[in-house]
């Protein structure tokens, strides 16, 4: 089979490797399609995120779907020809994390395209059962696939109190800002503010359902919303707009960091949070979110493929990245064709 490898920075490689054979408890799948994250092209571009480090060559991908071809003899509630949608973090089930359900704290988990454990950038993939999640009908492929960054929206809405009167900023509207977004309406949210750099993303944040769209050019655009928030998602990673959550919250509001910033050390401003007995939370990827995600893109309720930019085939990934690169205010989800 066909698996195309980060061979070194912004440099892919497609080799032949062997069909791998699926576990007891384990199946085989064909893959149809696989999002690009912004995890993938942040090693594309640079070989490391923090401490995880590309130090051979590596398989990228993590938000796939695709179709049972085999399964393992002890496998039961899944057969050939189920189209599943595959949760990408394998954790070890045994620690204290796991048996709590917070299994997305694993200090063991095996998440793909995390060095160095291969990513789905390939034709076939065993995975376990169990994180295997059928697709419904009425859902396609590319679809499913999209259900990883979904599930990350779907948690940061977990961590809040999110009413339908409340008023809500998301800081970033690229695919987790978007997710974000849709989550948030999913739950009842009717009175959101997105803040964005890039006029199409803003664009398409009012045709999900966005009350009101901010074009970000300068740090004024900010002082306007001061005080008005009662939860703010930081969705961009950026040091500047997580500083901005203090003042944009209200007195007891939310804020939640999503964002990974690319340093470590962040200013924000503790005295306003402590005045205001505001809380912050962190989100660190999702647990037991996928059946949300099969369950709200099954009603119909969420449109998903209005996020897809562009399709590439597997044979062209390099051709897709680069694209992604050159077009970052005008991507929110570019997928690969498997």
């Amino acid at each position: 089979m066909k698996a195309v490898y980060l061979e070194k920075i912004k440099h892919f490689e497609t080799k032949e490797i062997e069909i791998p054979e699926p576990g007891p408890e384990e199946v085989l799948i064909k893959v149809k399609m696989v999002g690009i994250c912004g995890s993938d092209v942040h090693y594309f571009e640079n070989g490391r995120i923090g401490e995880f480090v590309v130090n051979k060559p590596l398989i990228l991908g993590h938000e796939a779907a695709g179709e049972i071809v085999k399964v393992g003899k002890k496998v039961k509630n899944l057969k050939p020809g189920d189209r599943v949608a595959m949760e990408p973090g394998i954790p070890c089930r045994k620690c204290r994390y796991c048996k709590s359900g917070r299994y997305n704290l694993c200090p063991e988990v095996k998440f793909w395209a995390t060095p160095p454990i291969d990513g789905v950038f390939t034709e076939y993939t065993v995975h376990p059962a169990d994180f295997c999640f059928k697709i419904p009908k009425n859902v396609s492929f590319e679809e499913g696939a999209m259900f990883e960054p979904l599930s990350v929206g779907l948690w940061a809405t977990e961590q809040v109190d999110l009413k339908p009167e409340k008023k809500i900023a998301i800081l970033g509207v690229g695919t987790i800002g978007m997710m974000t977004l849709i989550s948030s309406i999913a739950n009842g949210a009717t009175n959101i503010t997105v803040f964005d750099i890039s006029p199409y993303k803003l664009e398409k944040s009012e045709e999900i359902g966005a009350k009101e769209a901010v074009l970000v050019d300068s740090k004024e655009k900010f002082e306007k919303y001061y005080g008005q928030f009662d939860i703010v998602f930081e969705a961009a990673g950026n040091e500047s707009t997580i500083s901005q959550i203090p003042y944009l919250l209200t007195k007891g509001g939310e804020g939640v960091l999503i964002g990974l910033p690319s340093k470590d050390d962040v200013s924000l401003n503790i005295n306003m949070l402590i005045s205001k007995e505001a809380k912050i939370k962190t989100v660190f990827r999702y647990a037991n979110m996928y059946p949300r995600a099969v369950e709200l893109a099954a009603s119909g309720k969420i449109k998903l493929k209005s996020l897809i930019t562009k399709y590439y085939n597997l044979n062209q990934l390099q051709e897709a990245f680069e694209y992604v690169i050159n077009n970052r205010e005008k991507v929110i989800k570019v997928m690969i064709k498997i």
